[in-house]
């Protein structure tokens, strides 16, 4: 496993994260779950993800369970907020109160003093971005969150949030987790070249396209087991199940086999190549998966092979 600096920060995370969306407390078995974690920690990756809205705080228990017999200082830990989670008028969004909060009740779920990383979720246009980091400072001024991040903030709104925090001089944000994978790259046009001026750090989820990157989808039948064979968690996914994607997974799918390696491994890599992209984060059920997408980590791609992947992606 490769490591690489979180922005500006001196923290560095495996090039390979594991998150909990979508999986732990929901679709994943709990037992299976906690291999699937293990599984991961024993392949060098040190970087957990998980939020508060994720069943409803279900997804950073059994989380943070399963990593209770490492080392802290081993793993970095993360969670959000934003999403309702009560049907107060305060119990969603990013105002002072619902931020601390939401921190202390992930806190008192994990059983933990501290989280390694806390985004906020969305941006959120009822609170003033000033109040919202300040709340997020102050967190960190008690120890209780060492870095800030944000999740899916435009390039203005990351650039907003880092006038405010230079003006009031409170902590910069250092992180932002964005959707990013060969289906979906709005991220290269605005918000990659103003995160690399500030020294921000993506940490991207879905790199597998919700599993469409991963070829199980290119025979036109939805596997018994998958993500979107479940009415509970593929709404995202069935709307990448077309002609147009299905021509370019399955060109993706014959280039990763003349180079000996996987679609996944290939899809993985070529997140890597992004020297502003510091980890990529995906969801796995089982442990061969994590094995599996942990190869992605150690493939380097030549400028051909990656003008090749245009040619298809065009």
């Amino acid at each position: 496993m490769n490591y690489r600096r979180l922005g500006r920060s001196g923290l560095k995370v495996s090039e390979i994260s594991l998150g909990s969306w979508l999986t732990y407390g929901k679709s994943v078995e709990d037992n299976t779950a906690e291999k699937t974690i293990h599984k991961a920690y024993e392949l060098g990756i040190n970087f957990f993800d998980s939020a508060n809205v994720y069943e409803r705080g279900q997804g950073e228990i059994v989380m943070a369970k399963a990593l209770k017999e490492f080392a802290r200082e081993s793993y970095v830990i993360t969670t959000k907020a934003f999403w309702p989670m009560g049907d107060g008028p305060n119990d969603r969004g990013l105002s002072r109160k619902h931020v601390f909060e939401q921190l202390h009740n992930s806190l008192k779920r994990m059983e933990l003093d501290y989280v390694d990383i806390f985004y906020c979720h969305r941006y959120d246009p009822e609170t003033p971005v000033d109040e919202t980091l300040r709340v997020i400072d102050d967190l960190i001024r008690q120890g209780k969150i060492l870095y800030a991040g944000v999740s899916e903030w435009t390039a203005a709104q990351i650039e907003e949030a880092v006038g405010i925090a230079d003006k009031y001089l409170l902590d910069r944000i250092v992180v932002n987790q964005p959707q990013y994978n060969m289906l979906h790259r709005y991220i290269e046009d605005e918000v990659i070249p103003v995160s690399t001026k500030y020294g921000i750090s993506q940490v991207v989820f879905s790199p597998l396209a919700q599993g469409v990157l991963t070829g199980k989808y290119l025979t036109g039948n939805i596997p018994e087991n998958s993500r979107a064979a479940n009415d509970d968690i593929n709404m995202f996914v069935k709307g990448l199940l077309n002609e147009d994607v299905q021509r370019k997974v399955a060109q993706l799918d014959t280039l990763a086999k003349e180079l000996d390696t996987t679609l996944p491994a290939l899809a993985i890599a070529w997140i890597l190549r992004q020297p502003n992209v510091a980890s990529a984060l995906v969801g796995a059920s089982r442990p061969e998966q994590i094995e599996a997408n942990v190869k992605g980590a150690s493939l380097q791609l030549s400028s051909e092979v990656i003008n090749r992947i245009e040619e298809i992606l065009a």
